[in-house]
C-alpha cells in the first residue's frame, strides 16, 4: 500500500518526526463505507454499518486514536485528512438514512393508498324499532274501526294523573304506581310528575270533546320499576269508548277484534277475570290464549279494563246517569314480546343492532 512520508529537520536535533498519511487508505475507507451503507436495507442494518466506521472501535475512530503518537505538526496534517474522510462518511450515512426514511414513507403511502375509482359507501338504512312498529300497528287497527288517536304531555299534574281518575291523595292505589316527581309545582301547588300511565289523556280528551267518544292514547309512561319484565320507562295504550248505551259485550268485541288483527290470527280466545282498578267499576284483567304455536292453550294477561267509574265520568264533566263507557290499557312492550317471541324486556332498550335488525 503506497505511503507518503514527510520529514522535518531541526538544526540542533536533526530529524524530528515522520508523518504517515495514508491518503489512499482513507479514500478506500470512504468508498467501502458508501458501499456498506448502500447495502443496508433497513435502519437497523444501517446503524450496524455505521458502527463499523464511526463507532467506538470503528475504523475512523482507530485512525483518530493513532494521532496521539505523532508530533504536533504531523498530528495537525494527519487530523485534517482524517476529519475530511469522517465528514464524507457522515454525509453518506445521513444521505442513506434519508433514503431509507423516504423509501419507508413511500411504502406506507402505497399500502394506505385510496383507490378513488371504487364505488362510494352509501349511508346505512335505518329501521323502525319493534315497539314503534307495535305503536303504529295499534293506531292503524283502531283507526280502522273509528277510534281517534290522542297525544298529551308526559309531565302531568297530580289531579289529572291521580285524583281525576278516582285516586285522591293518600288513596292506597297510589302505592301501586310509585313514580318520578320533578322540581316545580302546578298552579294549585301540587307536585308535577312523569305520568304513570296514559289514562290522564282520557280525562283531557273527554273534557275537550262531546260524546260519543272513541279514542286511544298511546305513549311513554314512567314508574319506579326495573327488571327482566319491567322498565322505568315503558309504552302503554289507553282506550276509551263513551256513549249512552255501551256494555262489556262491546268491550269484549272491540278487544277481541283488536288482538285477532294484531296477531293476525282468528285462532285466539279472550277471557275476562275480575280485578280492581280505581278508575273503573266493575274492573277486569283481559287474558288471551292462542289455539296454536308455542303458546298454545296458555292464558296470558295482556290488558286491564272495565266500565268507566261514575266519579271519573263526573271529573270528565259528564253525567254518569246519562253516559256510560269502558276503558282499557295495554302495554306495548308486552304485546310486542308476544308477537315476536321476545323473552326479555331489556332487549328493547340496549340498542344492540344484532337484535334490532331482525325487525327490518
Amino acid at each position: 500500500m503506497p505511503r507518503f512520508l514527510f520529514f522535518t529537520l531541526n538544526e540542533s536535533h536533526g530529524l524530528i518526526y515522520q508523518a504517515d498519511i495514508r491518503m489512499s487508505s482513507l479514500e478506500q475507507l470512504v468508498v467501502a463505507a458508501e458501499a456498506d451503507f448502500a447495502a443496508a436495507q433497513d435502519p437497523a442494518a444501517l446503524e450496524n454499518a455505521k458502527a463499523k466506521y464511526l463507532g467506538k472501535t470503528g475504523q475512523v475512530t482507530e485512525q483518530m486514536k493513532g494521532l496521539g503518537k505523532l508530533d504536533p505538526d504531523a498530528r495537525r496534517a494527519q487530523g485534517a485528512v482524517i476529519n475530511q474522510a469522517k465528514e464524507q462518511i457522515e454525509a453518506l450515512l445521513n444521505a442513506r438514512r434519508n433514503g431509507l426514511a423516504d423509501a419507508q414513507m413511500q411504502a406506507r403511502l402505497n399500502a394506505e393508498a385510496i383507490d378513488v375509482t371504487l364505488p362510494g359507501r352509501g349511508r346505512g338504512f335505518g329501521g323502525i324499532h319493534p315497539v314503534m312498529r307495535t305503536w303504529q300497528r295499534i293506531e292503524e287497527i283502531f283507526g280502522s274501526i273509528g277510534f281517534d288517536v290522542a297525544d298529551g304531555p308526559e309531565i302531568e299534574n297530580d289531579w289529572t294523573n291521580f285524583t281525576a281518575l278516582n285516586s285522591p291523595e293518600n288513596h292506597p292505589a297510589r302505592s301501586m304506581q310509585d313514580t318520578f316527581y320533578i322540581d316545580g309545582k302546578d298552579s294549585t301547588g301540587k307536585p308535577l310528575l312523569l305520568r304513570t300511565h296514559t289514562s290522564p289523556m282520557q280525562v283531557r280528551f273527554a273534557k275537550m270533546h262531546k260524546p260519543p267518544i272513541r279514542v286511544i292514547a298511546p305513549g311513554r309512561t314512567y314508574r319506579v320499576d326495573s327488571d327482566a319484565t319491567h322498565s322505568p320507562m315503558f309504552h302503554q295504550v289507553e282506550g276509551l269508548w263513551i256513549d249512552t248505551d255501551i256494555s262489556f259485550a262491546d268491550l269484549k268485541g272491540v278487544y277481541l277484534n283488536f288482538v285477532q288483527a294484531f296477531f293476525e290470527t282468528d285462532d285466539l280466545q279472550v277471557r275476562f277475570r275480575p280485578s280492581y282498578f280505581p278508575f273503573t267499576e266493575p274492573s277486569a284483567e283481559i287474558d288471551i290464549a292462542f289455539g296454536s304455536g308455542p303458546l298454545k292453550g296458555r292464558w296470558l294477561e295482556v290488558s286491564g279494563a272495565g266500565q268507566v267509574h261514575p266519579a271519573v265520568l263526573r271529573n270528565m264533566g259528564l253525567d254518569p246517569e246519562q253516559f256510560i263507557g269502558f276503558a282499557f290499557g295495554s302495554g306495548l312492550e308486552r304485546l310486542t314480546m308476544l308477537r315476536y317471541g321476545i323473552n326479555d324486556l331489556r332487549l328493547f332498550y340496549e340498542g344492540d343492532l344484532r337484535f334490532l335488525k331482525q325487525f327490518n
